[in-house]
Parts: C-alpha cells; sequence; structure tokens
C-alpha cells in the first residue's frame, strides 16, 4: 500500500493516552454519588463502548432498566470527577506516539485531533500531558460543540478535512475502537487500529494495519 499522507489525525483521547480505565472509575463513581447501585465492571464497559459519548451509554443503560436519570447531568460530574484524576496524573504517550507527531511536524504534516469527547476532556488530556506534547502542535482540534452527531457518525472527520483542506486520500486517521473506526472509514480515510486496553479483541474489519505500537513505516513507504 502506498502511503505518504498529508495529514495524519489521531482520533480519539485513547489513541495518544491510555484512560480507558479512568473513564470507567469516573463513571462509577458518579453513578455512586447520584446513589444509583451501578457499576460498570471491565467486561460490561468493554460492551457498552459500542456505542460512542457518555451521555448516550447513560442514557441507553438506564432505559433498558426502565427508570429515568438525569444524563446530561450524571455525564457532567462524570467528566468532572475524570478530569480531577488526570490532574492528579502524569500520563505516558502510548508507545510511538511521540515518534508519529515528531516525524509529523518535521515533515510538515498536518496533525489533527479528531475527537468528539467534551471539551472539557480534551483539555484535560493535555493537562495531564503536560510537556510531552502542546496542543499548539495540532492543526485541528475536535470537540463534541463542533458536530451535531457523535462518532460512529463521520462529521467530525469531515469537518477535520474541510477545515484542513484536504480529500480524505491524503490523509490517514489512527483509532482505538471499532466504533471510532467506523467514523473514520465512513468518511472514506484509511484507518490504522490502535487497541487501548478495553479494546483489546475487537476485530476491527477494514483497518490497513492493527498494531499495539505505532510506527512510522504505517505512514512513509
Amino acid at each position: 500500500m502506498e502511503m505518504n499522507p498529508k495529514a495524519i489525525f489521531f482520533g480519539s483521547i485513547g489513541t495518544l493516552v491510555e484512560t480507558s480505565d479512568l473513564q470507567r472509575r469516573a463513571f462509577n463513581q458518579a453513578f455512586t454519588e447520584a446513589k444509583l447501585d451501578w457499576c460498570w465492571d471491565v467486561e460490561l464497559y468493554k460492551g457498552l463502548l459500542k456505542k460512542s459519548g457518555g451521555k448516550s451509554r447513560i442514557q441507553d443503560f438506564a432505559a433498558q432498566r426502565g427508570i429515568a436519570v438525569d444524563a446530561p447531568h450524571l455525564h457532567k460530574r462524570k467528566t468532572e470527577i475524570f478530569n480531577d484524576f488526570m490532574a492528579k496524573k502524569n500520563l505516558p504517550l502510548r508507545p510511538g506516539v511521540s515518534e508519529v507527531i515528531d516525524y509529523a511536524e518535521k515533515a510538515k504534516l498536518s496533525l489533527a485531533f479528531v475527537t468528539t469527547t467534551s471539551k472539557a476532556n480534551v483539555d484535560a488530556v493535555f493537562v495531564a500531558l503536560g510537556d510531552q506534547i502542546h496542543r499548539s502542535k495540532f492543526n485541528f482540534i475536535g470537540d463534541e460543540t463542533m458536530v451535531a452527531n457523535s462518532k460512529p457518525n463521520p462529521d467530525i472527520y469531515k469537518k477535520a478535512l474541510t477545515e484542513l483542506g484536504i480529500k480524505p486520500a491524503e490523509c490517514i486517521a489512527i483509532e482505538d475502537t471499532e466504533t471510532s473506526m467506523e467514523a473514520a472509514l465512513t468518511a472514506n480515510i484509511d484507518c490504522v487500529a490502535f487497541p487501548g486496553q478495553i479494546s483489546q479483541g475487537n476485530s476491527f474489519d477494514g483497518a490497513k494495519f492493527v498494531t499495539e505500537k505505532l510506527s512510522l513505516s504505517y505512514f512513509i513507504t
């Protein structure tokens, strides 16, 4: 496969740092505070991640149990807890991320962070990363306020393409879950699957490569 992209799209927080278990713990703490007898263990959370968007996960989970909850409020509290977790940690970049970003900068490729998480979560990630990566290295940074539909809808990818003035064939995406990868593929963007801890075992059908460590060989011929 010939690949020399003009842009590299990091599609989710989990493509930069491993945060899945912090997210899960933050949900559970928010549920406890709200006096809900919910506990999302690892296996349950893996299944819930098949649907993108924390508010939707909460709403669907409540509906399946026939109860009404304030999903936006619960998700807001979960985000606050998650951000507090992040502020107390110096999270390392996932394997190979630093090398890919350094290469993109030297080769004058566009870099995008194509996520539909909350702006607060995006800000928390860059705080947790400290001096490892500054947000100024990215030519585009997405968040949930930019589009009407979260992943797996491709809207955020289409917005990034428009903002950067490039075509789908001129870039490659990196995603850590099947659900998020679907957004890239629907936007006709080739994708490298970079599974996180909780998405290990997903099939990632349609990915150009599946890897536990990013390598420049995935982006340069």
